[in-house]
């Protein structure tokens, strides 16, 4: 194996391990989310973490960001509290600070 290859491994390697911790971190964002909403709807316990896992699954209906934030708005706005989807966006930036030190922390 030649050093150039090497290098191309190492690269590969770095791309793949960047890609899962932004994975990870995009999911326990997610989670950190759901138990937020959940707070603000007045879950608590199992249910909250139930709640939780939904907001996580609720990320693969489509790429980006829009499904989870539709349904923790949806969810919001249905029991009547008042907040904006700019809202929910400051805050999923906040978590998802918090995330990749968690995961980073992880790994």
């Amino acid at each position: 194996m030649t050093t150039f290859d090497k290098r191309e491994e190492g690269f590969e390697k770095k791309f793949a391990l960047d890609e899962e911790q932004k994975f990870k971190a995009e999911a326990r964002r997610n989670k950190l989310l759901g138990l937020w909403a959940a707070e603000k709807l007045g879950i608590a316990g199992d249910a909250a973490n139930a709640y939780a896992k939904e907001v996580v699954a609720a990320d693969f209906e489509e790429a980006g960001d829009s499904d989870v934030l539709r349904k923790v708005l949806g969810d919001l706005t249905a029991k009547g509290a008042a907040i904006t989807e700019a809202e929910i966006r400051i805050k999923m930036d906040q978590l998802m600070a918090q995330a990749v030190v968690q995961v980073k922390a992880w790994t």
